[in-house]
């Protein structure tokens, strides 16, 4: 980020005062981020949202009157250029593939280290998805239902995906990054960035953690079962 770019602009929704404040007093110091308000539920982060219009809501999970995930689905229709990370304080919290599915970009858990936690709000805001691909899988893989007859490759979601782009599917359910990636389909990380682009577009997804419920809930790839 350059001197002259505008600061990420963060709202943190919590219903624990102490929590807001804590996540308050790590952001602050930034240059490049800066709190622009606060919110102690699901109802009033959507409120908030809508009258500040942040880049970046920080999304407690679980929370009164509206919870997180809640929360995060009409913020992703009122407010689709806002971004939303949410946060639980379980690592396996089968509310975090919710709020995937209803338009996170992502997750962490509460007690990530404040270096991560900014890390996270700077990937974020250049549009990629901050869950760590292993525990994004493992998540999925424990929480997201598969089919019982899984759909064929021709049909469906995946239907508008060339071989390419079913291949780069599956490698970014496995947990691969982009290098990993560019190593495994011997090409350069540049384009398969710009691959995934093209897939998250066929797929109407917004990143790769919406992309890789995708590749479960259609059956491309199978919780628990190697190989895929």
């Amino acid at each position: 980020m350059t001197d002259s770019a505008a600061p990420i602009t963060v709202l943190i929704a919590d219903d624990q005062p102490l929590v807001r404040t804590g996540l308050s007093l790590i952001l602050r110091p930034d240059p490049g981020i800066q709190v622009v308000g606060e919110a102690g539920d699901g109802e009033q982060a959507v409120a908030e949202a809508v009258r500040l219009r942040p880049d970046i809501v920080l999304m407690d999970i679980r929370m009164p009157l509206l919870d997180g995930v809640k929360a995060t689905a009409r913020l992703a229709e009122a407010l689709p250029q806002c971004r939303v990370l949410a946060l639980s304080t379980f690592d396996m919290d089968e509310y975090v593939v919710a709020a995937l599915r209803a338009g996170a970009a992502g997750f962490l858990p509460k007690d990530v280290s404040p270096e991560d936690l900014i890390a996270a709000l700077h990937t974020i805001h250049e549009g990629e998805s901050v869950v760590a691909p292993r525990l994004l899988t493992r998540l999925i893989a424990t929480y997201v239902r598969t089919p019982d007859a899984p759909q064929p490759l021709n049909s469906g979601a995946l239907s508008a995906l060339t071989p390419r782009e079913v291949e780069l599917l599956r490698l970014i359910a496995a947990g691969m990054d982009n290098a990993e990636i560019a190593q495994e389909m011997q090409i350069s990380v540049s384009t398969v960035k710009n691959h995934a682009t093209n897939l998250f577009a066929k797929l109407r997804v917004r990143d790769r953690a919406q992309a890789v419920v995708v590749a479960y809930e259609t059956g491309l790839v199978q919780a628990g079962v190697r190989g895929n």
